[in-house]
């Protein structure tokens, strides 16, 4: 493709809202763009609408993978020159693109040991990614079609390879206290418990690692309580740490500073650190931000590189440069190339 068809066909896609519940038009969109290229498509359902989309050349043992999903609030295409503006335009549907012209330009020189894995839900709860990993993992049918040795996944890091990124632990904690006029407390109150608690927390050491620096924690939301007359019986909050260190590990950081009164209540996302396989003699940093990666467990040795920044992902001023879709697509090719090699 040449700069005007990039920037046609990522506008394109960007004019199809794919906010992360609603990822079926731009799903069918990319199949129908896939199907139109050869290659062979699968839908596999995760939720009602909800769909990841597979294709492949041969039988995979590279796979493309980035996300259908998009965070709020849509944002409509606006192209300038060679730049294309809009939700999505880096993370991810830019990445789609650039993937999309490297398996074209592979298999045009014959190497069909490729494929695509979009995913629904990235942005929320790697939904789609967990679902492709059971299938692949249940489905003799669909090892026979499959065999990844690797994965790229596709996120904007400026086209330069991460040799890894922090893991998640998000969780809710519930403090109990005790209902009564607030001129003559029967117990104590949760809100007080559960500030206290947060302060221990964000006060707390989550560990470092060499190659990803200190594990570090956000209280993002918290409420309870009745009126400001009575005594609070009950308040929550949810956290997130970007731990550096295993789930057990985290989890036992934070029930050391719990206090008597605050429950650690759900656990609703968890993993470890993740490292990323460098290809030889690429420079490679560690990023802090989180991927499908660690529910692709039985996807083959994941990579992670693609076009964009994150600096401009989830921003009103979202974009990318047709030039570095190009150049990311080329990386791509020559990334496929040595994998294959190995």
């Amino acid at each position: 493709m040449d700069q005007g068809q990039i920037t046609s066909t990522l506008s394109d896609w960007i004019d199809i809202q794919s906010i992360t519940g609603n990822e079926g038009d731009y799903g069918d969109a990319l199949g129908r763009a896939l199907e139109q290229r050869g290659f062979d498509v699968e839908y596999q359902e995760v939720a009602p609408g909800r769909r990841n989309v597979l294709a492949r050349a041969g039988r995979p043992e590279v796979v493309f993978c980035t996300h259908l999903d998009t965070v709020p609030p849509f944002i409509g295409p606006r192209v300038t020159g060679g730049t294309v503006y809009g939700r999505g335009a880096c993370d991810a549907k830019g990445q789609a693109l650039a993937m999309l012209l490297a398996a074209e330009q592979l298999v045009k020189e014959g190497e069909r040991r490729v494929g695509f894995l979009f995913t629904v839900g990235e942005e929320v709860d790697s939904v789609g990614a967990a679902a492709a990993d059971h299938a692949l993992g249940d489905d003799p049918a669909m090892r026979d079609r499959w065999a990844p040795r690797y994965t790229i996944v596709g996120e904007p890091t400026g086209n330069r390879f991460i040799s890894g990124h922090k893991g998640i632990f998000l969780a809710d904690l519930v403090a109990h206290g005790v209902a009564g006029h607030s001129s003559n407390p029967l117990g104590p109150s949760a809100i007080h418990e559960l500030v206290g608690c947060c302060t221990r927390l964000t006060s707390s050491s989550w560990g470092a690692a060499p190659d990803l620096g200190e594990g570090t924690i956000n209280v993002g939301t918290i409420g309870g309580g009745l009126a400001p007359n009575v005594v609070a019986p009950e308040a929550r909050a949810s956290i997130l740490v970007r731990a550096v260190e295993e789930p057990d590990e985290v989890r036992a950081r934070i029930e050391a500073v719990l206090g008597a009164h605050v429950e650690l209540v759900e656990e609703r996302e968890q993993y470890g650190p993740v490292r990323f396989l460098v290809p030889e003699g690429e420079p490679a940093r560690p990023v802090a931000f989180g991927t499908d990666a660690p529910h692709l467990r039985r996807w083959g040795t994941p990579l992670l590189m693609g076009p964009g920044s994150i600096d401009l992902a989830h921003t009103v001023d979202e974009r990318i440069e047709a030039s570095e879709i190009d150049e990311g697509a080329a990386r791509h090719v020559t990334t496929v190339r040595r994998l294959l090699r190995t």
